[in-house]
């Protein structure tokens, strides 16, 4: 039987080996950089403010990033679910403060790899370089260009019926709160689109 951390670094495998495969070198150089975290719901993984350091792969739970206003409302850019990659891009990239808080909304377990090493080791291995640009592609470049068309293009209903299709269960993991700012709209306008989709 695998214990549960084979099983989480399976995962990270898997969801790698999606956008590129790695070699047993390399996958077991990353193996060596990975640590475990834990969080419990509400627990923040990062203040803005705070420099980044790490990549985060959750292997349970669900995160979300938001950026907090002079008048104290906050703003979710991102939800990010089980077995996919959170991280503040910008702190990491330009090694400085981060504008956004990432936030637990559910217990988390999660991988880190520190962004440091892991460029070291991107520098070192083709295959983990191939990895990084299908990534970067998909995630940093084609997926935000969506979002930006989505949110000129499609009214709140389509695109809070797009979120649903690609995550089914979020309704019922994360606060209509979060999903309504994560779309750009007023919970009430949620409210209303949710009865509106049950007639």
């Amino acid at each position: 039987m695998q214990n549960t951390s084979e099983i989480y670094l399976l995962q990270l495998k898997t969801s790698m080996n999606a956008y590129a495969p790695l070699s047993l070198k390399t996958w077991e150089q990353i193996v060596e950089m990975a640590t475990f975290q834990f969080l419990k719901k509400g627990d923040i993984l990062i203040n803005a403010g705070q420099t980044a350091k790490n990549i985060h792969f959750i292997c349970e739970g669900i995160l979300r990033s938001f950026i907090t206003d002079e008048q104290g409302s906050s703003y979710s850019k991102n939800i990010f679910l089980e077995k996919s990659f959170a991280a503040t891009k910008v702190s990491l990239l330009l090694n400085a403060p981060s504008y956004f808080t990432i936030e637990a909304l559910e217990d988390c377990t999660l991988i880190n790899l520190n962004f440091k090493k892991y460029k070291q080791l991107i520098a070192q291995n083709s295959d983990l370089k191939d990895f990084y640009i299908a990534y970067i592609e998909r995630n940093w470049i084609v997926e935000k260009e969506q979002r930006e068309i989505s949110l000129v293009m499609e009214n709140a209903s389509e695109r809070y019926q797009k979120l649903l299709n690609q995550h089914p269960s979020i309704d019922k993991r994360v606060s209509q709160q979060h999903i309504a700012s994560h779309l750009g709209i007023t919970p009430t306008q949620l409210s209303r689109i949710r009865k509106a989709l049950k007639k």
